[in-house]
């Protein structure tokens, strides 16, 4: 099982002078599901862009399997992301689009990536385009393209937005996979109870602040 590790010590970042994290210090270890708990403008998906190095901290630092985030590497080297809206390009088949995006970094056997559209109930051989999709089968793809090739990093902001109670079924078993394989998972969810049922650690975010850890 493959280990993986981050570190985060006292992150901080504003806005046009408006505080967003403050002093936030977390570790995260592999094989474990961290949820992030918390109101809309909490925080929650500013530390979750933090983590993708898709945004750089005024203070404090990020360290990922010992490397620094924008010192050592500018990104995460192994991470599947799910933030807000997925987007894909929409004349092209689901089957198609994460083919694209495996073509760019890993070159998955096309088994594998008809493997993992099942796994969040899509059909790999269906011929519609992305634009003819239903939004639970867009969340579906997204949370598809993000598991693909089982990441050490999967974060993934509002994963059940959407989807059916089958589909949460499946997203679960997506998630004890990744568990056994030794990925760290990050999500976000409104749904308190689905949330704790998801995750082995809750952090809550207020202001900024993780004022919580259980």
């Amino acid at each position: 099982m493959k280990t993986t590790s981050i570190q985060i010590s006292k992150a901080c970042k504003s806005i046009k002078g408006t505080p967003i994290l403050q002093e936030v210090s977390v570790e995260m270890k592999s094989g474990y599901v961290y949820g992030f708990q918390g109101k809309n403008g909490s925080g929650k998906t500013m530390l979750m862009r933090a983590i993708c190095g898709l945004i750089s901290l005024d203070s404090g630092e990020i360290v990922i399997n010992g490397e620094r985030l924008h010192k050592d590497i500018s990104f995460p080297r192994s991470i599947g992301v799910l933030i807000e809206n997925p987007a894909f390009l929409n004349n092209m088949t689901g089957f198609q689009n994460l083919k694209l995006l495996s073509d760019i970094k890993d070159r998955l056997p096309d088994e594998e990536i008809s493997d993992t559209l099942a796994s969040v109930g899509l059909d790999p051989d269906d011929k519609r385009v992305y634009r003819k999709y239903s939004l639970g089968m867009k969340q579906k793809l997204g949370i598809a393209a993000a598991v693909m090739g089982s990441p050490d990093i999967v974060i993934l902001d509002e994963p059940i937005n959407a989807i059916d109670l089958d589909g949460v079924e499946l997203v679960r078993s997506i998630l004890s996979d990744l568990k056994s394989k030794g990925s760290i998972v990050i999500i976000a969810c409104h749904d308190r109870e689905e949330l704790e049922a998801l995750s082995d650690v809750i952090l809550s975010i207020e202001k900024g602040r993780v004022v919580d850890e259980k």
